[in-house]
C-alpha cells in the first residue's frame, strides 16, 4: 500500500485505468470473427489501434500521438467517420496521454499546466463527440440505423465487391448497436478524465460534479469513485478480477 501513498501517484495509476478501458473498449473488435467484414475504408484504423495499448503502457506518448493523429487522417476522409464514437475515443485517449504526462514526476509547473491545458481542451472536444453521437444514434433500431448508413457504403460498391456490400453494412449496424451501450461508458470515462484535469487545476467543485456525472452514467466507473475517495480522504476500492475483465452488466 506505500505505492500509493502520493497523491499524484495514485491519480495517475486511475489515469492508467482509464486508458486501459479505452483500450479493452476497442480492442473487443479484433478477437475471432468480429475482424471479418470491417469496412474496408477504415479497417487500418481498427489495425493501428493494435499498437495503442503497447505504446501507452511504455509510455512511449510521441508514438501515441502520431498513431491518434494516423487514426484520425483515416476516419476524416468519409462523412460516416467523421464525427462518429470512433473519433471520440481518439480525444479521449489524447486528454488521458496528456494527464499522464502532465503526473509525471518532477515536471516543471509551465509545462505541467501546459499539459493539463491540452488535455481539457482533448477531454471537451471527447465528451462533446459522444454527446452529439448518442442523440442521434443512441437511440435508433438496427433497421434505423441501417437505413441511415447504407448512403454512405453504396457509392463504395466496387469496393465492396458489390454482393458482399450488404454484409459490411451488417457488421457496421453491429458496431453502432454495440456503441450505444459503450459509448455511455465512454464518455463516463472522458468526464473522468475532464475530473482529473480539473482537479489538478484546482477546481475541486467542478471536479466533484464531472466525477458525479461520469457515475451518473457508468455506475461501476472505479476510476471516478477512486478520485472522489481522493478528494474526500476515503480508502481506495478495489475492483475484484472477475469485476476488472468484465463490467458489471456483462457477469
Amino acid at each position: 500500500m506505500k505505492f500509493f501513498k502520493n497523491k499524484n501517484t495514485r491519480v495517475f495509476i486511475l489515469v492508467v485505468g482509464t486508458l486501459a478501458i479505452a483500450g479493452i473498449v476497442l480492442s473487443f473488435f479484433f478477437t475471432g470473427s468480429q475482424k471479418r467484414f470491417i469496412d474496408p475504408r477504415v479497417s487500418l484504423a481498427f489495425e493501428l489501434y493494435e499498437k495503442y495499448n503497447g505504446f501507452a503502457e511504455a509510455g512511449m506518448y510521441d508514438s501515441v500521438f502520431v498513431l491518434m493523429d494516423t487514426i484520425e487522417r483515416i476516419y476524416r476522409q468519409y462523412p460516416h467517420y467523421q464525427a462518429s464514437y470512433e473519433v471520440g475515443v481518439l480525444y479521449n485517449n489524447r486528454a488521458a496521454a496528456h494527464i499522464a504526462m502532465a503526473l509525471e514526476p518532477g515536471l516543471d509547473s509551465l509545462k505541467r499546466d501546459s499539459l493539463l491545458n491540452l488535455a481539457q481542451i482533448h477531454a471537451y472536444s471527447s465528451i462533446s463527440i459522444y454527446t452529439t453521437w448518442i442523440k442521434y444514434w443512441g437511440n435508433l433500431s438496427e433497421e434505423e440505423i441501417r437505413q441511415k448508413i447504407k448512403p454512405y457504403f453504396s457509392p463504395y460498391d466496387e469496393l465492396f465487391r458489390n454482393k458482399n456490400t450488404g454484409r459490411f453494412i451488417d457488421k457496421r449496424v453491429s458496431q453502432i448497436v454495440e456503441a450505444q451501450v459503450e459509448t455511455l461508458r465512454r464518455l463516463s470515462v472522458a468526464m473522468t478524465n475532464l475530473g482529473i484535469v480539473l482537479r489538478h487545476q484546482h477546481m475541486l467543485d467542478d471536479a466533484v460534479q464531472k466525477y458525479l456525472q461520469a457515475l451518473e452514467l457508468w455506475p461501476d466507473n472505479l476510476a471516478a469513485e477512486n478520485n472522489l475517495n481522493v478528494i474526500f480522504g476515503k480508502p481506495l476500492r478495489q475492483r475484484s478480477i472477475l469485476r476488472t475483465i468484465f463490467p458489471k452488466d456483462r457477469i
